[in-house]
């Protein structure tokens, strides 16, 4: 769940003056002014384009309505990977910035302009600004020798029986690139700290992170009329459609944020926060009922039907716990 600490730390830029929202992403990164949308994509895996009408933006990048796919979820973005050395961001566009929600590496563009503004690494960054203060000990792109014992197997789930997968090499040393929208080990613990300062308004014991009007326009709809909807599943052993809340949520920058809905209190109020990670890790932040959850769990396919269960499962069980809502 490293997206949403990239987020973040974009919004800490802005709060320095360094960056606005409403920026063109071209002003600090080359090659987004010549942008390209896809205007046909033909079953053997040609396509027509034009040029796009619409700047890309920093606030297209942090609500996922830039245009930019991710492989895994978009049967074109695959498709046009196949053979293909680029990344999802140096593709043409799905769509017009702005004209629809597509979840995708945007977050990865954000990487790479929080490291062109600060002249620093993103785990530099991080623990400089973020993680030390907020005591985030276990959180980095790399996990020391020491604590390898720790790393959860991965699996996968098919036909009712869960698969130990091969286990990769786990940097013991943070070692570029790094991605803003993925690559981060944390704890429960760890991120824990993470949804306690945005439930304290940006702030954590003696660490301020962002102000409180920064944490309040994350937590707002900055997607217009636009809604969530629903991503597919380019890679069966990778994903099922997801998220929750789709047709009907909205999104802030870098959070979905939860809309109304007739389900009652046993679960997140409107207006929290939330997002999960490839391998089913989730969360989500309350500041109405003053609540968060984090759950890990460490296998694919993402947004399995099983894994889903049990995110709603727990929490119902954190509400049945808290006072009626007034």
């Amino acid at each position: 769940m490293t997206k949403p600490v990239t987020s973040v730390a974009i919004m800490m830029l802005l709060e320095q003056g360094k960056l606005e929202l409403d920026d063109p992403v071209s002003k600090y990164l080359p090659g987004f002014d010549k942008l390209q949308v896809i205007t046909k994509f033909n079953a053997d895996g040609t396509y027509e384009t034009r040029p796009a009408k619409r700047t890309m933006t920093l606030r297209h990048l942090l609500t996922h309505t830039s245009g930019i796919g991710y492989g895994f979820s978009s049967p074109i973005v695959a498709r046009l990977q196949e053979g293909n050395e680029k990344d999802e961001w140096q593709l043409p566009l799905l769509h017009e910035p702005g004209e629809r929600w597509t979840y995708s590496a945007s977050t990865r563009v954000l990487g790479l302009i929080v490291e062109k503004i600060t002249g620093e690494s993103l785990e530099a960054y991080f623990q400089k600004r973020i993680f030390v203060p907020l005591r985030m000990i276990d959180t980095s792109f790399a996990v020391p020798i020491a604590k390898q014992s720790r790393v959860i197997t991965v699996y996968s789930h098919a036909d009712g029986k869960f698969q130990q997968q091969p286990g990769g090499t786990v940097p013991s040393t943070p070692t570029p690139p790094f991605g803003g929208d993925y690559g981060l080990y944390s704890t429960a613990r760890d991120y824990g700290q993470f949804i306690r300062m945005l439930l304290n308004h940006g702030r954590l014991g003696e660490a301020k992170i962002l102000s409180a009007r920064s944490v309040g326009v994350m937590s707002r709809n900055q997607i217009g009329a636009v809604f969530v909807s629903q991503q597919p599943a380019a890679d069966p052993g990778l994903t099922r459609p997801f998220p929750l809340g789709a047709g009907r949520d909205k999104f802030g920058l870098g959070f979905q944020v939860t809309a109304p809905s007739d389900v009652g209190s046993e679960y997140r109020s409107a207006g929290s926060l939330s997002w999960a990670g490839l391998y089913n890790t989730e969360f989500w932040v309350d500041p109405k009922r003053g609540v968060g959850g984090v759950l890990m769990m460490q296998y694919l396919p993402f947004y399995d039907e099983a894994a889903i269960r049990t995110l709603r499962d727990f929490e119902a069980a954190v509400y049945e716990q808290l006072a009626p809502p007034r």
